[in-house]
């Protein structure tokens, strides 16, 4: 998509890890839980107004990305949502989980507490992550 933008919420929120020609992968900005964002270079808000193809592209990257939290992070849960309430741009969550972590068993949507990542952790993640979205 050509003229494709990051919605300022996101930019402002998050750590841009890779981007492709399908998608910008972020980072939120909150060293908690494990949390990533896959943004699909699409003007459509919602999964379902995309076809087939596109859909089952953007299903393997969240297994990629999955993957990549479960042998990095080793989460006991993966919260997987589409949510896009505040944010319209289409956007999915792929949030790492503890039975320990700060919002279990609730949810990590607008919860206050937060704590951001140094920029050598999200370095580390940066390098780690570098492959990901080479679909």
């Amino acid at each position: 998509m050509n003229n494709f933008k990051l919605d300022s919420r996101l930019e402002n929120d998050c750590f841009i890890l890779s981007e492709s020609e399908q998608f910008v992968f972020l980072l939120m900005n909150n060293s908690l839980v494990p949390w990533f964002i896959l943004v699909p270079k699409t003007d459509k808000t919602e999964l379902y107004e995309l076809d087939i193809v596109k859909q089952t592209e953007i299903l393997d990257a969240i297994n990629k990305v999955s993957d990549f939290i479960y042998d990095e992070f080793r989460p006991d849960k993966l919260n997987i949502a589409a949510i896009g309430n505040i944010v319209n741009q289409m956007h999915i969550h792929i949030v790492g989980r503890y039975k320990t972590d700060t919002y279990w068993p609730g949810v990590v949507w607008g919860a206050s507490e937060k704590q951001a990542y140094k920029l050598s952790e999200v370095e580390k993640i940066k390098a780690k992550s570098n492959n990901i979205l080479e679909l």
